[in-house]
């Protein structure tokens, strides 16, 4: 039984887990699932947000680690956590969007951020955020997080990371001290 009370455990993903973790993180962002959640990026992005070999890429890279958060046996949420030196990358973050407003994700970062902090001893962590998410980037904030106006361009043209539904779409930097 599934219930909000229910404790989240925390572990590293498995090849096993690909399959799963590539249809929580289309289901948060792509399509009409993700309508159900607020972090659709459907109205921006269409096409695919990753893919199976996207995602065992994260999983079997060194200093990388996809943190898989399940609730009763059931994978609910994810993320990366890439070790960078001084600093911890965090990215490929998804809650069911079944799931979302429940507070999870608030949950889920101060965990990820722990563990960043404790296993490589990261003073940061650095995560990207398509700058036209406005209510995505205001969230982080809430969390700590400072925008630090850097971009980088989007792909566009690389298909593996959706099709752009508009011609302005870059990747800002988002950081936070971890001290």
């Amino acid at each position: 039984m599934d219930t909000a009370d229910s404790p989240l455990t925390y572990r590293d993903a498995t090849d096993a887990d690909v399959d799963a973790l590539v249809a929580l993180i289309e289901s948060a962002y792509r399509g009409d699932s993700s309508r159900a959640g607020w972090t659709t990026e459907a109205d921006i992005l269409q096409g695919q947000r990753t893919d199976p070999q996207g995602v065992l890429e994260v999983v079997k890279a060194p200093d990388s680690r996809l943190l898989t958060v399940e609730r009763d046996g059931r994978i609910v949420a994810c993320c990366q956590l890439e070790h960078r030196g001084a600093h911890a990358y965090f990215g490929m973050f998804a809650v069911s969007p079944a799931l979302q407003g429940e507070g999870l994700g608030k949950t889920i970062i101060a965990e990820a951020e722990r563990q960043a902090r404790e296993t490589w001893g990261a003073t940061e962590m650095h995560m990207t955020v398509i700058s036209v998410r406005e209510d995505l980037i205001a969230w982080y904030e809430r969390r700590g997080y400072r925008r630090t106006g850097e971009t980088t361009p989007f792909p566009y043209g690389d298909e593996r990371f959706g099709i752009p539904q508009r011609d302005d779409l870059r990747f800002e930097l988002l950081v936070k001290l971890l001290a």
